[in-house]
């Protein structure tokens, strides 16, 4: 077995890696790039090399610089993860030419696999079942079309080197394929710097199902079952599950064993995903194979109770696969969400900011958490916005759905959009919990899962004001102890008045609407009034923003967490972001902060357009951000006084952070 590796990756699965490593006894080598320089996995790690800048293209991608790392920390091994160089063979090549070890297929699987139109062939030749369609090297428009029509419609055009969904088009009619094709080679060229394509027939509500397979240098190979990859959005995976719903001993069986012909026909040696495009009548057909591990993984290993990283080692250190396959048992079900930095009601567009609040929920038995960064960790714009995988487990598909619909409600994340609360409609949504799968889930149950015009309901705002009445209880009992009379009477914010009962106000802001939440106090309660709804409210809070609520009765646990103005709501496992209004300060048009102006979208400061101190004009431009590489400015909502900015040209913001101080004219 290897003494060190170095993990050629980042984030989420450089931590996966390590923690297997370290069970093992194995020392690793993690390397970064200079935005990941105090990185979670670099933290864990046991050494940690720099391989260049932020951009990927100049580090994580950078080959020459990884095998430089492996060589000068005397690592004997390389885990490439998944993504960047992971299905590289120019990679795979290099560790070989200098005596490393690729924890991964030969380079031969590798490119045997890397076309999508030569692995058909090698499937084809391996009697693994095709979908009906021209895999050819004729790419002569007049003769593909040709091919289409003899198909019948609807076709898929898909780019041969693809990947990702890029370089893939949906022809419903004979008419639209040449204009199609056209459109479909020129992003093929853009993206993979080759235009081949390949035409098949496209089936009508498909299911994606993958197996995972298992090579070792002895001849043996395995099938560890299926994952159900249905739930996807434009291409990407959402929401993956094992084993797959409506899955018959038999279909397994037939499935497991054309993955592992295909698998055979390459010489595959460690782990490997062979995916299925599968009809509703239960024929399936072969898709690609993803020579790596994938994202989902651990979805099999807690329906298997196996770690595959620790597969992956002993198999690349020369091992025999640890079991055979009348060993291998499926137990239970299990479920993976991607917990990802991406705003669902933009578009999921991506989010950057430091996670000024992160609490996932507690792991055990039935929950587990992987993940690449902790509360304080930037999400920046130069990687994959991941957050983690949350991955559930019971004894049923129904008890599964349950742990994970609890799992989202307890996770809590403030500094970026997120989507778990997509998260959350998504498991529950009838279609999904019915297990009524194909890969246009999300498309047809839109309105379910994206409903609009949604608002807090009124204990939400209970709940924020009662978190800034206890709040100003802990201020002033911590103020008390530092003073000379820590017992005086003076230091105490129970609203007592003589012969009268104390009342004050606060304003919440949800979007536009503003809220007026009306408070007496009523020595160890209060009571809280809005919209004509009234209640008795108490409760208790922790450092953390955790809360014990008590109103009318009614004992609920929830969190509020402070973020500048911001206050994040966590309640019934929802999540509602609540401005507090300070009536004293303007509040800035479109989304400011009071006293400042939020930034209406993660993006980069690019220039500051004022001075500090300058008394602007309404509509004055104030600073330019750069987002979705277009530019935004950002404009005074009235007249006044710039007081100060808060980032300096070149910073990343996240959504809603607050740019800079504004001081409204008097009068």
């Amino acid at each position: 077995m290897f003494e060190k590796i170095l993990i050629a990756n980042r984030g989420e699965i450089a931590c996966r890696v390590i923690k297997t490593a370290r069970r093992m006894g194995i020392r690793t080598v993690a390397v970064y790039s200079e935005a990941d320089a105090y990185a979670r996995h670099v933290r864990l790690a046991d050494e940690a090399v720099l391989i260049g800048p932020a951009a990927a293209k100049e580090s994580y991608l950078v080959i020459d610089r990884i095998i430089a790392a492996a060589k000068q920390t005397g690592a004997q091994a390389i885990h490439p993860g998944y993504g960047f160089l992971s299905e590289n063979e120019e990679f795979c090549d290099a560790c070989e030419r200098e005596g490393i070890v690729f924890i991964g297929p030969p380079v031969s699987a590798i490119r045997a696999m890397g076309s999508k139109s030569e692995a058909k062939k090698l499937m084809e030749a391996a009697r693994v079942p095709l979908t009906p369609g021209y895999h050819g090297d004729n790419q002569e428009p007049g003769f593909l079309h040709e091919q289409a029509d003899r198909i019948d419609y609807p076709v898929l055009i898909k780019a041969a080197a693809g990947g990702g969904g890029k370089g893939m088009r949906l022809v419903e009619k004979s008419e639209d394929f040449i204009a199609a094709l056209a459109s479909c080679k020129r992003e093929a060229a853009s993206s993979f710097g080759n235009e081949h394509v390949l035409v098949e027939k496209y089936i009508t509500r498909p299911r994606h199902i993958e197996i995972q397979v298992f090579g070792d240098t002895h001849g043996n190979c395995v099938y560890l079952f299926e994952r159900d990859c249905s739930v996807q959005r434009r291409h990407q995976k959402v929401l993956e599950e094992a084993p797959a719903p409506g899955m018959t001993p038999e279909r397994r069986g037939a499935m497991g064993k054309a993955a592992v012909e295909a698998a055979k026909a390459v010489g595959y040696v460690g782990a490997g995903t062979v995916e299925f495009i599968a009809n509703q009548d239960g024929s399936f057909y072969f898709m690609e194979m993803n020579t790596r591990l994938q994202v989902e993984h651990p979805v099999t290993e807690m329906i298997t109770g196996l770690d595959l990283v620790e597969w992956q080692l002993r198999v690349a250190s020369g091992e025999p696969l640890p079991l055979a396959q009348e060993q291998l048992q499926i137990r239970g079900h299990a479920l993976e969400a991607r917990i990802y930095a991406e705003d669902p009601a933009k578009g999921f567009l991506p989010s950057t900011g430091k996670l000024l609040h992160l609490a996932p929920p507690a792991e055990g038995l039935h929950v587990r958490v992987d993940t690449g960064v902790e509360e304080g960790d930037e999400i920046s714009p130069f990687y994959d916005p991941m957050i983690a995988k949350l991955i559930v487990w019971d004894e049923s598909r129904e008890q599964a759905l349950a742990r994970m619909l609890q799992a989202l409600a307890d996770y809590r994340v403030v500094g970026v959009a997120n989507n778990i609360e997509f998260l959350s409609r998504l498991t529950a949504c009838p279609a999904f919990a019915g297990a009524d799968l194909d890969t246009g889930l999300i498309e047809r149950e839109k309105a379910y899962l994206f409903p609009e015009g949604e608002t807090p309901p009124v204990e939400a705002y209970f709940v924020a004001a009662l978190a800034e009445l206890l709040r100003e209880n802990l201020r002033a009992e911590v103020e008390a102890r530092r003073g000379s009379d820590p017992v005086s009477p003076w230091h105490a914010r129970d609203g007592w008045r003589l012969n009268s009962t104390a009342n004050r106000e606060l304003i919440f802001r949800f979007g536009d609407a503003q809220k007026t939440v009306q408070i007496s106090y009523r020595g160890d309660r209060y009571t809280l009034t809005a919209d004509g709804h009234s209640a008795e409210a108490r409760g208790r809070v922790n450092a953390h923003g955790g809360m014990r609520v008590d109103l009318d009765g009614t004992r609920m646990d929830a969190t509020v967490i402070s973020a500048g103005r911001m206050r994040h709501v966590f309640l019934h496992g929802r999540s509602w972001q609540l401005a507090n209004v300070d009536p004293l300060h303007f509040a800035g048009e479109g989304g400011g902060a009071e006293g400042g102006l939020l930034a209406p979208m993660p993006g980069k400061v690019i220039a500051l357009l004022a001075e500090t101190g300058a008394k602007v004009a309404k509509g004055a431009p104030l600073l330019i951000l750069e987002a979705m590489k277009m530019e935004h400015t950002i404009n005074a909502p009235v007249a006044g006084t710039v007081k100060a900015f808060r980032y300096v040209v070149g910073d990343q913001v996240g959504d809603g952070a607050e740019l800079l101080e504004f001081e409204p004219e008097k009068g």
